[in-house]
């Protein structure tokens, strides 16, 4: 890289990370998750009105030599978020009752997935190249049937945070419950990157690795508990960082090497972390920060690759797709809630704080587009259902809370209320 091509590749990331501040900072002034501001600036915004008001802008602003470092900038961004995304799925201590969390994750499953393969079934029917493509049907109707049951763990966790909700017996019901649905999510998302691949063969691969994963994942935590790896972290948190940041990155080229996305690299190294180790928050907490800070070149130089190839937001899909979405995730949810005993008030919020997609939304959608299961215009038309989705939370929750106030009584009070009881 030249003198030259250095200096406007840092020009660019600065200009894209000042551009993911300010989108930060409006989102959060209209009360809404910093996310929904970075993906509609940078994947939907930015791109857009560089195409309308600047045709040529990006060969004079962003040529090739430029584009290629900041792709792969974005990209380890986003294997690094991953590893705190990953430690966040373990499952919660809490002790609420199995009956409410095998509900709560069926009502927002269950019917998800139904509506995602009746959406994907549409489009089959429908027949436009554009939206449809050229990918597996299976593999098709598997990916769009996951974007639909999926939650945004990290993005539902500060929603929590920002309302005073993480210790309410909704909040950590919602958060296990999420956890739940996010691995198997993952999960299938294994099998639609194997399909696409090649087919059984793909299948039977993808099979094969994630058998090697979880081998690989029990024996990391094994090692990763042991004295001297505590004492480690303990007094040199800031090396264990570096190590675990390098081995986040080796392991997602690992991944894609072996014909998977990087996505499930990440996920095994933010698997392999001991949880409940308080000496590894730290150095966990500082990877996936980096991360989360370089999020944004990643959705600007996807948001340039998909505005190339895409003909435009199908506003009709977008909008079926957003209404399924909805109604699946809080009307499903709802009904299968009220069947399993929970109050009115509780099952609508709970509803609503799963319809929560975000990043984790983002993340489906690029690696089914980068398998080629969808187009570029399918996958602009289901960015603007997670945008929504996402954005609708906090006023949803501000209706339903005028008018079925929530019990505020935290989980550990509701324990203690019911043992004295």
């Amino acid at each position: 890289m030249t003198p030259a091509v250095a200096g406007h590749t840092a020009a660019a990331l600065s200009a894209v990370l000042g551009v993911a501040y300010l989108g930060r900072w409006v989102a959060r002034r209209l009360g809404q998750p910093g996310v929904v501001g970075e993906i509609a600036v940078g994947m939907l915004l930015g791109p857009a009105i560089l195409g309308w008001a600047w045709p040529q802008a990006q060969p004079v602003l962003l040529p090739d030599p430029v584009i290629e470092p900041l792709r792969q900038i974005g990209h380890a961004g986003l294997v690094l978020f991953l590893v705190g995304v990953a430690h966040e799925l373990r499952m919660d201590d809490s002790r609420l009752r199995e009956r409410a969390i095998g509900w709560t994750t069926l009502g927002t499953l269950a019917p998800s997935l139904a509506a995602g393969a009746a959406f994907a079934g549409w489009l089959v029917w429908y027949d436009r190249p554009e939206l449809r493509g050229t990918g597996p049907t299976l593999a098709f109707v598997l990916l769009l049937a996951t974007t639909m049951a999926v939650s945004a763990v990290p993005v539902l966790a500060r929603i929590l945070a920002d309302r005073g909700l993480t210790t309410t017996r909704a909040g950590r019901l919602a958060l296990t419950s999420a956890a739940l649905v996010d691995a198997v999510a993952w999960l299938l998302l294994a099998v639609v990157i194997g399909i696409a691949k090649g087919g059984a063969g793909g299948i039977a691969t993808a099979g094969t690795m994630f058998i090697l994963g979880v081998l690989a994942i029990m024996l990391g935590r094994r090692l990763l508990r042991v004295r001297q790896a505590e004492w480690l972290c303990a007094r040199l948190p800031w090396l264990v960082a570096v190590v675990l940041g390098a081995c986040v990155l080796g392991a997602a080229a690992a991944a894609e090497s072996w014909g998977l996305t990087a996505i499930f690299g990440a996920f095994a190294v933010g698997l392999m972390i001991p949880p409940g180790s308080p000496h590894w928050d730290a150095p966990v907490r500082w990877v996936s920060t980096l991360g989360r800070w370089l999020v944004p070149v990643f959705f600007v130089t996807t948001g340039l690759k998909i505005w190339t190839g895409a003909t435009g937001i199908p506003w009709l899909v977008a909008l079926l797709a957003t209404a399924l979405a909805v109604l699946s995730k809080i009307g499903g949810g709802y009904v299968f809630l009220r069947r399993g005993g929970e109050e009115r008030g509780e099952a609508l919020r709970l509803g609503v704080l799963l319809n929560t997609r975000g990043l984790t939304e983002i993340v489906l959608l690029q690696a089914g587009y980068s398998a080629g299961v969808l187009t570029s215009t399918l996958y602009l038309a289901l960015v603007v259902m997670a945008l929504i989705t996402t954005a609708m939370t906090g006023p949803l929750l501000s209706v339903i809370n005028r008018r079925l106030p929530t019990d505020t009584v935290t989980a550990p009070q509701e324990e203690q209320r019911a043992t004295t009881s």
